[in-house]
């Protein structure tokens, strides 16, 4: 007996439409996650538009804040020379001179309001609330910054102060983890980039190395790991590097880093994209070097290199 074509377990139509429908699937898939991240930057698009707003709206009380307080601390240290003034009086003034009465009313009402205490603590308290104002200042500076809306075209910005600020918006991610040590060229000059989009860089590979550290602490002793951010001039190149103390990047996916939507973090804690966008930002949009080096175990260190002018891009030694 014969079996016929239509008895084939797998015919060749088949085996064609299967192979169409993971495809379909896959391509799916992609759009979907596709998808996911374009609400993601919409979503960050309009927090970045909202935290530009309070920002705004938190520097005046916070400016005022801080000119009250130095009125404050500065009007304090006059009335604490004219009441030392007055004890110097009291104690000069000769045995009886003054009714007992009104002596002892003095000396208790000091001692009631514990004056030696008060003059001691009191510009402590001052000191630190100018520091408190002082920190709200620099955020809202750093929030100001970070959140600008960009033109679309390169400008000469300051890196450092870029690098800075972007440090500080995103203190948050890396506070509870690690130190942060900056090393930051003061001679570094102007570079040409797309402000938004070099902040957006850095702030992702902060949050990268935060991360990374954060592995490292869950697993092994309470101290806190150290993220080092530093510039350089090479040449006709800046180099900037960021250099985490976490797990380090394992050999086998070394190659795939900056593909889209490869990531090994849990679901929920990463798209995949914030390298692979980074990657772009720099290579193609600034037409630098994005690179790293890294040791598993012991860190990873990401150099960015952004050309001065037209050159040979810097190797790695």
């Amino acid at each position: 007996m014969t079996l016929g074509a239509s008895s084939r377990p797998f015919s060749a139509s088949a085996l064609d439409n299967a192979s169409a429908y993971r495809k379909l699937n896959e391509t799916l898939e992609h759009l979907r996650l596709t998808q996911e991240q374009l609400v993601t930057q919409e979503k960050m698009a309009s927090l970045g538009a909202l935290t530009g707003g309070i920002a705004h709206e938190i520097n005046t009380p916070a400016q005022f804040v801080n000119d009250n307080l130095q009125f404050l601390q500065g009007s304090f240290a006059s009335i604490q020379e004219v009441l030392e003034l007055y004890a110097q009086v009291i104690q000069a003034l000769p045995e009886g001179s003054i009714d007992s009465h009104l002596l002892d009313k003095v000396n208790a009402t000091v001692t009631e309001a514990d004056l030696e205490y008060a003059t001691e603590e009191i510009p402590k308290a001052l000191q630190q609330s100018l520091d408190g104002a002082g920190r709200v200042a620099k955020i809202v500076r750093a929030m100001n910054a970070f959140s600008h809306p960009g033109t679309g075209e390169k400008k000469p910005i300051d890196l450092n102060k870029a690098i800075e600020s972007t440090i500080t918006v995103a203190r948050n991610e890396w506070k509870y983890v690690a130190n942060v040590v900056t090393d930051l060229d003061p001679t570094l000059p102007l570079v040409s980039c797309l402000p938004g989009e070099f902040n957006q860089v850095i702030l992702n590979l902060l949050i990268n190395a935060a991360h990374a550290i954060g592995d490292v602490g869950s697993k092994e002793a309470e101290a806190k790991g150290t993220i080092t951010v530093s510039t350089k001039v090479a040449g006709t190149w800046v180099e900037v590097r960021i250099a985490d103390t976490g797990t380090g990047i394992p050999e086998s996916i070394r190659k795939k880093v900056f593909d889209p939507f490869f990531t090994t973090k849990d679901v929920g804690k990463g798209t995949g994209q914030g390298l692979a966008i980074a990657h772009d930002v720099i290579v193609t949009k600034h037409e630098g070097t994005f690179t790293f080096v890294t040791e598993t175990g012991t860190g990873t260190t990401f150099l960015i290199g952004l050309p001065l002018q037209m050159a040979p891009a810097p190797t790695e030694a």
